[in-house]
């Protein structure tokens, strides 16, 4: 968390810096994850945002010196927007002030995100995005794609959706949605899915995916969209965090599967 749809709305939030100058920039901690390059400011600074988009769950600013900022919001990260009353609080650790008057300010209690700076045109060739598979949203993403990657794993289904090697984007919350709207069960191994339920799989992928965007994700601990709107996504949740809850005649269930908790209906999530 943030996730795919999070990540997307948070993009959209920025379109209020588009176009604007950069005119200074604050670091009140200089190591997230990692540390934040030495170069930075002076590649920041008088710099205009010329492109704002998404790679998987990484926020690409593009500038008009041919350099872009890569932020990933890790578990706890978000970006706020505001204006020239800004006063800093807690685990802010990152500001940029624009000419307008406006400011971007990074936030993140747990320090788990990271910022980059480096040349657009080496974006895709950064290891923690060429080691990245297709999109979940991308019309690249094929049952013959993800066949191949799985037809031969011991992995349960749920976990490789996890993977951000071979599908980018989808975290824990919205691997439970998926899986239950394709009714597919979680406990399914990769070797074990015909291309038919592959098909079926992609198919609510994007329909989930695309779903909690037009909701403005989900905000189920800290999340919040670049003004500071909560997320609603979350109400229309069927089984994730919903032990107990009774659809039909079955029951959601909740297991833990590599440390992460699963929730899906043993009986509806047959596979077929």
């Amino acid at each position: 968390m943030p996730e795919l749809p999070e990540v997307e709305t948070t993009v959209k939030g920025l379109s209020v810096i588009l176009n604007q100058k950069i005119s200074n920039i604050k670091i009140h901690t200089s190591k997230l994850r990692f540390k934040i390059p030495n170069n930075i400011i002076n590649i920041l600074r008088n710099s205009k945002i010329s492109n704002l988009r998404r790679i998987a769950k990484f926020i690409i600013i593009d500038l008009d010196t041919n350099y872009s900022l890569i932020i990933h919001l890790g578990m706890s990260g978000r970006l706020k927007t505001g204006d020239i009353n800004y006063k800093r609080i807690k685990h802010d650790h990152f500001v940029l002030y624009f000419l307008n008057k406006k400011i971007l300010i990074y936030h993140d209690p747990r320090k788990f995100g990271f910022i980059d700076i480096v040349k657009t045109k080496d974006v895709q060739k950064q290891k923690y995005i060429l080691s990245l598979g297709v999109d979940a949203l991308s019309p690249d993403l094929n049952a013959q794609i993800i066949f191949e990657k799985i037809s031969k794993s011991e992995v349960p289904i749920k976990q490789i959706l996890l993977n951000q090697k071979i599908i980018a984007g989808i975290g824990n919350i919205y691997a439970s949605e998926i899986l239950f709207d394709s009714k597919i069960s979680p406990l399914t191994l990769g070797k074990d899915l015909e291309i038919s339920l592959i098909m079926k799989l992609i198919k609510s992928t994007k329909k989930i995916l695309n779903k909690a965007i037009k909701y403005g994700g989900s905000s189920i601990r800290d999340y919040r969209s670049t003004d500071g709107t909560l997320g609603n996504f979350q109400s229309s949740f069927k089984v994730y965090n919903k032990e107990g809850k009774k659809i039909g005649k079955d029951k959601v269930k909740k297991i833990v599967q590599y440390g992460r908790s699963t929730f899906y209906c043993p009986k509806l999530q047959n596979n077929k």
